[in-house]
């Protein structure tokens, strides 16, 4: 809870230290200014009087909403006219003061249909009793008129008091939005994570345990010079895989990804005669699509080297700035970022490996462009110079 919250939950408690002060205040004052008080004769009932408004008085720490409005009205009522009564006894005139706290507590707790005539009730009762010839008091009757005008005190209060609570409530809805927010960024974020490190050492794991099976039927075949080659491949898929993790630690912990600098570290590890070409004007990418990219570019480069050993690979990398079709305004333009593998058919003589797959596949690479709102296609090349090699062209909306 920040500090405004506890602040507005302070004021709008139903006994904070204000309202209690206030009322012990009013008791105080009314014992030491009220006058006569005995236990005979005319101090008697104002004693009685005076002790009756002062538990009428402290109603107002009962919480707010235990007393329906009518049992309210009938508590006020009592009140009203025990200090009209007292007034009209006592001769100072501060027992006004109970009739004022009377009225301001009618507005605060009553709807206006009743805390309004209740008030001028109220002025209307003090300042009749004041206007007749017997009692023994010697105060004005405006100062009871005007008994009635707290009750827009109170009202006034009553509807601070309501913005306050509502201020709250959207504090505290805006509180709870923002954690479930963070805490549906941190699953997401979680399960980015563990795709990531699917993706890296699944398919590493599954290549090792294959050929690590075909090493050992080829040593109880007695077939060792086999069985040397696989136990190598096996060792090529774990440094490979660790290469992957190391290269994925280093991007969750990175804050912006160097795009075109890990393709280009990428694609020298797999093809010798492999090329990269960046179009159009470079913009940073968010750490999310360039690692979307990254992934595809390995799953487009470890298919190219298992079904294509040897053959060139070719990457490019565009920055798209194009008009919005479906807007009429030519200012209004679109971002994309657009990324294709080309491999070329396999030279004559190589022969696909099995078991070299690392990467998550076709379905993976759309599972991942669907959560960026991108599109992936994949298909062979069947005429030009790379006819008989494979195409994956990648377009995420930046």
């Amino acid at each position: 809870m920040n500090r405004t919250q506890a602040l507005t939950r302070w004021f709008t408690a139903d006994n904070n230290p204000i309202q209690v002060f206030g009322t012990v205040a009013a008791i105080v004052v009314g014992a030491i200014a009220v006058r006569p008080i005995g236990f005979s004769g005319t101090g008697l009932a104002v004693l009685c009087l005076l002790v009756l408004v002062s538990l009428m008085l402290c109603t107002r720490l009962i919480p707010e909403g235990r007393l329906a409005p009518g049992p309210q009205l009938a508590v006020l009522c009592v009140w009203s006219a025990g200090a009209a009564a007292l007034l009209c006894l006592e001769r100072s005139g501060a027992s006004a003061l109970f009739a004022y706290f009377a009225t301001g507590h009618a507005g605060y707790r009553l709807d206006s249909r009743r805390s309004l005539p209740f008030a001028a009730c109220t002025s209307a009762l003090c300042a009749g009793v004041l206007l007749l010839p017997w009692g023994s008091h010697n105060t004005s009757w405006i100062v009871g008129a005007f008994t009635g005008v707290s009750v827009l005190v109170g009202i006034s209060n009553r509807a601070h008091t309501d913005a306050l609570r509502s201020a709250r409530a959207a504090a505290e809805q805006a509180e709870l939005a923002s954690r479930a927010e963070a805490r549906a960024e941190a699953l997401a974020e979680r399960a980015r994570i563990a795709r990531d490190v699917h993706d890296v050492l699944a398919h590493s794991l599954a290549g090792v345990n294959m050929q690590l099976e075909v090493t050992d039927a080829l040593l109880e075949s007695g077939d060792i010079e086999r069985a040397r080659q696989a136990a190598q491949r096996a060792q090529s898929l774990v440094r490979s895989g660790l290469t992957e993790v190391q290269r994925t630690v280093g991007d969750l912990r990175e804050d912006a990804l160097p795009l075109v600098e890990t393709l280009r570290s990428m694609l020298g590890s797999v093809s010798a005669a492999g090329t990269l070409t960046v179009d159009g004007p470079p913009r940073e990418l968010p750490v999310r699509l360039a690692q979307v990219i990254v992934r595809c570019a390995q799953e487009a480069l470890t298919n190219a080297h298992k079904y294509a050993p040897g053959a060139p690979v070719r990457m490019r990398l565009e920055y798209v700035e194009r008009r919005d079709q479906r807007e009429r305004l030519p200012e209004k333009t679109v971002e994309e970022t657009v990324f294709e593998v080309v491999n070329s058919a396999p030279p004559e003589g190589s022969r696909p490996l099995a078991g070299a797959g690392s990467g998550m596949g076709l379905v993976g690479m759309r599972e991942r462009l669907d959560l960026v709102g991108g599109t992936v296609t994949a298909g062979p090349i069947v005429d030009g110079d790379d006819a008989g090699g494979w195409r994956v062209r990648v377009v995420i909306p930046t």
